[in-house]
């Protein structure tokens, strides 16, 4: 690889640490040894062919630029963290990327994604629906460069800003109960 390209695919990582915590291909991989995939699987469960995945891990892309792909990574990050607890079987694990990979990412608030079988809306489903559609849009900085803006004159909206767009989901969980009472 060149110096320019290698600069590049060097930048590209330090967005993506910035825009979703670390750089994709670490987050990718991670799931792909957790989860027992290999990266063509991992493609079609996101929804993107196997070379925009390749470029997304190897810093040739930045950005995921569909609202619902994000959604589809935070689902399996947060099924990898079931399986490592053991909370969830190899086969109900493959149930759930089934139905991961069928979701559409066509509403913020899709009621099919966000709801159990007993039809409750899972607060923390809708918590990284709100999260993956303000970080897809802009950077976590550039959120708090926002926030630090809007403070003085619209508080409740910098905080908004704050909990979703750069803070910690069991944050934005707890904000989201304190405000839907």
């Amino acid at each position: 690889m060149d110096a320019a390209r290698k600069d590049a695919s060097e930048r590209a990582q330090e967005m993506q640490r910035g825009w979703y915590g670390e750089p994709l291909g670490v987050l990718f991989r991670r799931l792909i040894d957790e989860l027992g995939l290999n990266q063509a699987r991992l493609a079609a469960v996101l929804g993107i062919s196997a070379p925009m995945l390749s470029q997304l891990m190897s810093g040739q892309r930045a950005k995921i630029g569909n609202p619902a792909v994000v959604q589809r990574v935070q689902s399996l990050q947060e099924l990898a963290a079931e399986v490592n607890v053991g909370g969830v079987s190899a086969a109900e694990a493959a149930a759930r990327m089934d139905e991961i990979r069928k979701t559409s990412g066509g509403a913020v608030l899709n009621t099919t994604q966000s709801t159990h079988s007993s039809g409750a809306t899972t607060v923390r489903r809708v918590v990284r629906e709100i999260q993956s559609l303000l970080r897809s849009v802009s950077a976590a900085g550039d959120i708090m460069d926002a926030a630090d803006q809007l403070a003085p004159t619209h508080p409740e909206l910098a905080e908004f800003l704050r909990v979703y767009g750069a803070g910690r989901t069991a944050d934005a969980v707890a904000h989201y109960e304190r405000h839907q009472n």
